[in-house]
């Protein structure tokens, strides 16, 4: 076969191999039970060569998801190797350090066996409604306290579910119903993937993936090092304070462009905290490769060779290398701000192509209600509806090099706001505004994007809790080349409280929450807006 023919058949299975995970993240989401899958997609699906290295990801789903579970079946493989696999066989872990990050998030992996060998495993993530103890938040202080730990075990064997550990989370966890159809959903897919992974294999003749999946290993690591060696040589170091919990916490990154490598470190950065927003290091691995993938072969695509080139370290005990049992629950709000704070260290080696910080850390709006909510009366305690549910939110983006930021847009994770109507029809909660936050996007040549308002109230007026995990109160989004910050965030209630950014509070019987999402920072001065853009800004009142 010509070097032509053989390059245009290569071409012709990646996009095959894309098709296939991509199907697999939309069966996922047509098929899960929580609405965290269902209606924002946050997920991850992938195929992983028999080693354990990441062939292809689906286009759908989050960095923080895909990025961690890259080097997550490596810790599969160690504990079962493929050699003992059969068909039928699925392994299962919510384990933080193992997945991707916290016990919230299943990832289960399953072979494709071809002629009685293992050709392939797919892999795919989702959140999961509820994981017992004191779930997503930052009251624990250890990961004992934060639900049901699942070590690496077989979710399913030549075909038979183990029910043994399926009756351990359903009696550990408050929407038992959730949780076990969103597992019924990550096998089902997975399997769907298996399936037309084998059918493409026997369309193109092919026993074994591994020369194909070694072609796109060097092609995607070639492509970023020509990436790499087109950019400046050096060190570039950016510190970047948040809001931490109870006290600010100092992102310190040192950003190193080497001849084949960027090396990113992290030595400086706050250490441990006592709450749950800890990261373990596969997390901060995830959104750190993100944070340098926006910038440096953002079209190369996203597999063990591309990422193989971008490494990252951080001492063991700082806020993102956080050891076991450490809480980690709402390791979001440190590992979603990664990006910005890489970000800031390669505006200097690539200033056109960088933009101000953002909103970054997802506005998620934990409510819950029902027996034994504070404040209930006696008969409210005997009727009332109990409900737990987390709409997914966002603030603004920050503003590009070339154009505004986006507004109420979710970077860097990228999952979609829940619709309001789907929270409605699921929880006794009545939203009374949902609209952009207008003028909370920083100034500038370009503006940053504009958080959002959400008004909330209990539909029969009894009383309910918000479970905060907010950032960008205290500090907030930086603008970037003379642009202005962002405005902070803002959570408080109709009567006038404000409320606490992090921990669990009260909603009084009657009350409204308001929670007024953070704008993202302006890029350029603001004197350099043209006169076109001014006169769009009257127009839409900001300004």
């Amino acid at each position: 076969m010509s070097d032509a023919m053989s390059g245009i058949r290569r071409q012709l299975m990646w996009n095959r191999l894309i098709s296939v995970v991509e199907e697999l993240a939309q069966t996922l989401i047509r098929t899960a039970f929580s609405t965290s899958t269902r209606e924002a997609g946050d997920l991850s699906a992938g195929v992983f060569a028999p080693d354990g290295r990441m062939i292809a990801q689906a286009i759908t789903g989050t960095p923080g998801h895909i990025n961690s579970m890259a080097a997550s079946v490596q810790h599969f493989i160690r504990d079962y190797p493929v050699e003992g696999m059969q068909p039928g066989d699925v392994f299962v872990t919510n384990d933080p350090w193992k997945a991707s990050g916290h016990l919230n998030d299943f990832t289960v992996v399953t072979p494709a066996h071809l002629d009685g060998r293992v050709v392939a495993l797919f892999a795919a993530t989702v959140h999961v409604a509820d994981i017992g103890g004191l779930g997503v938040g930052t009251e624990a202080r250890d990961v004992y306290q934060e639900g049901i730990y699942v070590p690496i075990q077989p979710l399913a064997q030549r075909g038979v579910i183990n029910e043994t550990l399926m009756r351990m989370i359903r009696c550990n966890v408050r929407e038992p119903v959730q949780v076990e159809g969103d597992l019924h959903s990550l096998m089902v897919s997975n399997q769907g993937g298996v399936d037309r992974l084998l059918g493409m294999m026997r369309e193109f003749g092919q026993t074994d993936l591994m020369e194909l999946a070694e072609y796109i290993f060097v092609t995607s690591r070639e492509g970023m090092i020509r990436a790499i060696q087109a950019l400046p040589r050096g060190t570039f170091h950016n510190r970047m304070t948040i809001d931490g919990f109870d006290s600010p916490v100092d992102l310190v990154v040192a950003a190193s462009i080497e001849d084949e490598r960027i090396l990113i470190d992290f030595d400086g950065t706050s250490g441990l905290s006592q709450a749950g927003i800890n990261v373990p290091k596969c997390y901060t691995d995830a959104y750190t490769s993100f944070g340098v993938r926006c910038v440096v072969g953002p079209r190369i695509p996203n597999n063990a060779g591309s990422l193989g080139v971008v490494q990252v370290v951080a001492p063991e005990g700082c806020i993102v290398n956080a050891p076991h049992p450490a809480p980690v629950a709402a390791r979001h709000m440190i590992g979603q701000m990664l990006p910005d704070a890489v970000l800031g260290a390669l505006y200097q080696a690539v200033p056109d192509l960088v933009p101000a910080e953002g909103a970054s850390c997802l506005w998620n709006i934990r409510v819950a209600g029902g027996p034994g909510t504070p404040g209930l009366t006696a008969s409210q305690r005997l009727n009332s509806r109990r409900f737990g549910i987390t709409t997914f939110n966002a603030g603004g983006m920050g503003a590009r090099p070339v154009s505004d930021g986006l507004s109420a847009t979710s970077f860097p994770a990228g999952v979609r706001n829940v619709p309001l109507e789907i929270v409605e029809t699921m929880t006794p909660l009545v939203f009374w505004r949902k609209e952009f936050r207008e003028n909370s996007g920083g100034a500038g040549k370009w503006r940053g994007g504009d958080g959002q308002i959400i008004e909330l109230a209990h539909a029969e007026d009894e009383p309910f809790t918000l479970n905060a995990t907010f950032e960008r109160v205290d500090n907030a989004a930086r603008g970037r080349a003379g642009g202005e910050n962002g405005k902070p965030g803002v959570v408080r209630l109709a009567s006038g409280k404000i409320l606490k950014a992090k921990g669990r509070q009260a909603v009084p019987a009657g009350d409204r929450l308001i929670v007024e999402m953070p704008g993202g920072g302006g890029y350029g001065e603001p004197e350099q807006r043209g006169a076109g853009m001014k006169a769009r800004d009257k127009a839409y009142g900001r300004g």
